[in-house]
């Protein structure tokens, strides 16, 4: 293997990665960095994988300079945000000992930091076309003095309809800059944009890891599913033997969210990322997933984009992809960086001849895939699941809450549902709850509704973020719990319609004096 430092790399860029265990370079980084160093044009045609962030990134921090003056130098386009927070943390990570500052910026977050960034000086902009042009005509992004710039994942870019305002952004900057473009595709329309914007670029051609090699990592598991068994199927495959980080691919935002709310009930610690999430919310997700405080993550394919995780053992697709690109998208989350991997695919009746196709495509041999149930013996020694296990895992005793109001972030799922369905979610009522061993203090109070805030799932949330809506099995929690038991409240337009009908069934009694207190 070849070192960064034998490519020519700055001792404080390799000193940066090393600290993080990255030495030795991947193919397309031997290719492109030694090249890219002495300014020579590049077109690399390579997948989101393959290594080329550092491939492109290093050789664009060590052009820029170690002390470069203020303003931005460098601009990255990206198709995605996800792909965007993705190549900002690593460009980040090697320019630590440096002076270069390194800013994501695109659409989904407020502008006011971003902007803020930008008049401090920053030098190094990876950025979405929309948000990169939208503080361009504001006068807030100026790109005349840039001189590196990179075009990621271009062929994607252009499926999303960005290829006008990537020829402007192209016309915002100097003709005399150094262009890379990386793609994982070569369409008519590549090649003629790096026609007019790139100065002779040289092709290099990467390793796919979805390709050759990576394929020989990763086991690929076919299952004919019934679509009502599907749930309880994937719940003995997360008690596999050596499962690891999981990641589910769904066909819609809806069921990304159904299947994570039934696994969290089942006792899994799985986060979702779909298109009804705000960005600050998939932000999080990502996080806890890359750091391990959730170890599933289910996702759309749009969602999935910037999914760079080496750790993931097992690759699920719950109904099967529309074609064999997607499918070797998908299940290229796992086998990475050496290690190996396993892809499960259910195949629906009705999607028996998307298969068909997938099959003939990558040239499988599987016409016609197992027929298979929770129940199957050949399930349990396939994935290598603990005979006996269920999709559900066993029941652990609630902790006991301190009352501190944070105590529930900390050692599980944030309760920030209704509790016994009293309360409407939406209404921002004001909820008070009774503290164990003193019936008669004040209770706790926790503002819920749409506007609620607080820290999220992991407890690491940041003030301002919304709280994340509780499982169907917190809700039943809250419901049964004899702690949740209320004193009933005095009259007043805090009480909800709940609250009120319970009154007006109870009144005579009240007035009777027959009871001092009602529990709901």
């Amino acid at each position: 293997m070849t070192t960064f430092h034998e490519l020519g790399v700055d001792p404080d860029l390799v000193d940066a990665l090393a600290s993080e265990g990255i030495v030795d370079a991947f193919p397309i980084q031997e290719q492109t960095i030694p090249l890219a160093i002495s300014g020579q044009d590049i077109i690399g045609q390579a997948k989101t994988g393959t290594g080329k962030t550092f491939g492109f990134g290093l050789p664009l921090l060590q052009r820029v300079g170690a002390d470069p003056a203020e303003g931005v130098q460098a601009l990255i386009v990206v198709p995605t945000r996800e792909l965007c927070v993705q190549v900002y943390e690593d460009l980040e990570l090697a320019a630590k000992n440096r002076r270069a500052t390194v800013v994501p910026i695109y659409g989904g977050k407020a502008y006011e930091g971003q902007i803020e960034q930008l008049k401090a000086g920053a030098q190094v902009v990876v950025g979405t076309p929309g948000r990169l042009l939208d503080l361009a005509n504001q006068r807030v992004l100026n790109l005349k003095n840039v001189r590196e710039m990179v075009l990621d994942e271009a062929d994607k870019m252009l499926d999303l309809g960005f290829l006008a305002d990537i020829e402007k952004l192209f016309s915002l900057t100097p003709a005399t800059r150094h262009t890379m473009l990386f793609s994982a595709t070569m369409p008519g329309t590549i090649v003629t944009l790096a026609r007019r914007f790139m100065s002779k670029p040289i092709h290099i051609r990467a390793t796919d890891p979805d390709e050759g090699a990576m394929q020989a990592n990763i086991e690929h598991i076919i299952y004919r599913a019934h679509s009502l068994d599907k749930d309880e199927v994937i719940g003995r495959i997360l008690q596999a033997e050596g499962r690891g980080k999981t990641v589910v691919f769904m066909r819609t935002k809806r069921a990304a969210a159904k299947l994570q709310e039934e696994l969290v009930d089942r006792g899994f610690n799985a986060v979702s990322v779909h298109g009804d999430l705000n960005q600050d919310q998939r932000e999080r997700a990502m996080a806890s997933f890359k750091a391990g405080k959730k170890d599933i993550l289910i996702a759309t394919d749009v969602a999935a984009r910037g999914i760079d995780v080496d750790d993931v053992t097992h690759v699920i697709n719950h109904t099967v992809p529309d074609d064999e690109k997607t499918y070797l998208h998908r299940v290229g989350r796992t086998g990475r960086a050496g290690r190996t991997g396993i892809a499960v695919t259910f195949v629906d009746w009705d999607d028996m001849h998307k298969w068909a196709l997938i099959n003939k495509a990558l040239d499988f041999g599987i016409p016609e895939p197992q027929e298979t149930y929770s129940s199957s013996p050949h399930l349990y020694t396939d994935l290598n699941i603990p005979e006996g296990s269920k999709g559900r895992l066993k029941a652990t005793p609630v902790k006991e809450r301190s009352g501190s109001g944070r105590g529930a972030g900390r050692d599980g799922a944030r309760r920030s549902g209704s509790g016994a369905g009293s309360e409407s979610a939406g209404e921002g009522r004001t909820r008070r709850r009774t503290r164990d061993g003193n019936p008669g203090g004040r209770g706790r109070h926790e503002t819920h509704g749409h506007e609620a805030h607080g820290h999220d799932a992991e407890g690491g949330g940041e003030p301002g973020a919304p709280l994340e809506r509780a499982s169907a099995g917190e809700r039943a929690e809250e419901a049964g719990s004899p702690r949740r038991r209320r004193r009933r409240r005095r009259g007043g337009s805090g009480r909800s319609s709940g609250e009120a009908a319970g009154a007006a069934a109870e009144g005579g009694a009240a007035e009777a004096g027959a009871q001092s207190a009602v529990a709901e």
